[in-house]
């Protein structure tokens, strides 16, 4: 399988579509149906099942496309999102967010895993998604992916907008971190322990930021920083 975009870096694809080009005998499972905009190729290399993720959603079954080559088809990135292709050869330890996972290549086993109870209430996934065999999954994040290396003692904070994965047998705790200031004015963290790495989207926007750069005066950002509800009162 090829994959075509306006840009490609490293086995990012940094565009707002992605081309995938299907030969004779390749296969592709498209986990978000709705974002293949274009298709070309006989009708009966799609095919549409039900999906029940082992009880992450019993109320509610997703539907996972199976298109087979030769075929050609167009998928849709949301605004601001990059396609990051990885290449899998054998068991992978990294537990995935379904909302993540755009597609994985026929030879790829994508099995369900049960979090402990612990991790169930902190990040709020009953379950999470763990590959195995060869090939490739197409992972979508807001900017670019990154390796962030564990410590199996000394923990990492990861705001927990930007992890995508993590390793299975990290541990893993909601928190923040700093001294008392520097708590008061974050998001949430991800406290991980553990062996290998996590992967984290960099692309998390800041409206604060934002709001820095568009020229707001020193005095009012402190005060804004300083006082309490300074954000309502010194806009």
């Amino acid at each position: 399988m090829d994959i075509r975009s306006d840009a490609v870096t490293g086995g990012t694809y940094p565009s707002s579509s992605a081309e995938l080009l299907l030969d004779e005998g390749d296969a592709v499972h498209v986990l978000h149906p709705q974002q293949i905009v274009a298709f070309h190729g006989d009708s009966a290399r799609r095919e549409d099942k039900l999906m029940n993720l082992q009880g992450m959603y019993r109320k509610k079954k997703l539907i996972r496309s199976k298109l087979s080559g030769p075929a050609r088809l167009l998928i849709a990135l949301p605004v601001g999102y990059t396609l990051h292709c990885m290449k899998l050869a054998g068991n992978e330890d990294l537990l995935f967010e379904f909302r993540h996972l755009l597609f994985y290549t026929e030879g790829i086993r994508m099995q369900s895993v049960m979090q402990s109870f612990k991790n169930m209430i902190a990040t709020k996934d009953v379950v999470r998604m763990k590959f195995s065999g060869e090939g490739t999954i197409g992972v979508i994040s807001a900017g670019a992916i990154t390796d962030w290396k564990l410590h199996p003692e000394t923990p990492s904070y990861i705001d927990t907008r930007s992890l995508i994965a993590y390793p299975h047998n990290a541990k893993i705790d909601l928190s923040v971190y700093g001294n008392h200031l520097a708590s008061q004015h974050m998001s949430f963290q991800w406290k991980i322990t553990g062996e290998g790495g996590a992967l984290v989207q960099v692309g998390k926007p800041d409206a604060q930021l934002e709001q820095f750069v568009s020229g707001d005066g020193l005095v009012k950002r402190l005060l804004r920083e300083i006082v309490p509800f300074g954000g309502i009162w010194f806009k």
